[in-house]
């Protein structure tokens, strides 16, 4: 039915469509282009009542909103080509990561030569009660961290490096679990370890990180560089 109409409409003005190409094309578009655009006004003119014609006031109103569309479209185009740009990661950028340490989401952590380890959450909203249970590469739980009330947002731990014993965990690697409770109800909890960057690729553009015990992860989701 819209085609149908789409299609008197043009006669009406003095368009005749005779292309198949054309038709399919013109059905599936649900805007006009610039072209389209001048197509029309110059058949407006063509077709006008020369006793009623075009107030030229409308028509330069029309022109001058639809060259300012055009514009803004084409601004819009330019700014996201250079958005994408300044966004990417050159290879000199990437190889900076090489050899340091990075803040992002994971439950695998190192610890530090001296022992122990430092950690953060990013909660989701207020917590009454918030946990950091502490493992061995096995699944054994080494410590728990007793965080108690804490306000939404970012919140940092640090761990001594020992057991419930007193004894020394050693560097790891060590498994992380995070447990955020409000009301007994659970609250949304990220948490951030630090982890060694052990290579770096740029296949996509945008530099990856490959870190030991936790994969592959892109250069967006790092917090911290240390």
């Amino acid at each position: 039915m819209a085609a149908a109409s789409f299609d008197s409409t043009l006669t009406n003005l003095g368009i005749t469509r005779t292309s198949t190409s054309k038709v399919a094309s013109a059905s599936a578009s649900t805007s006009l282009n610039q072209s389209d655009f001048l197509t029309l006004m110059t058949a407006q003119m063509k077709n006008q009542d020369p006793f009623n014609p075009v107030d030229n006031t409308q028509m330069v109103a029309q022109m001058a909103q639809f060259s300012s569309l055009a514009g803004i479209s084409e601004m819009s185009t330019t700014l996201k080509a250079i958005s994408d740009k300044l966004g990417a990661t050159t290879a000199s950028d990437a190889m900076g990561y090489i050899g340091k340490t990075v803040l992002t989401p994971g439950t695998t952590a190192y610890g530090r030569s001296g022992g122990g380890l430092t950690g953060a959450i990013e909660l989701g909203g207020a917590a009454s009660g918030t946990t950091v249970t502490i493992s061995d590469e096995n699944g054994q739980v080494l410590n728990q961290l007793d965080l108690g009330k804490q306000a939404q947002g970012t919140v940092t731990y640090d761990w001594d490096g020992k057991t419930t014993t007193g004894a020394d965990a050693g560097t790891g690697p060590f498994k992380v679990a995070v447990n955020a409770q409000n009301s007994g109800k659970t609250v949304a909890a990220t948490n951030l370890v630090w982890a060694p960057v052990a290579s770096v690729s740029t296949t996509t553009g945008s530099a990856v990180l490959t870190l030991p015990g936790i994969g592959d992860v892109p250069v967006s989701a790092v917090r911290q560089i240390g």
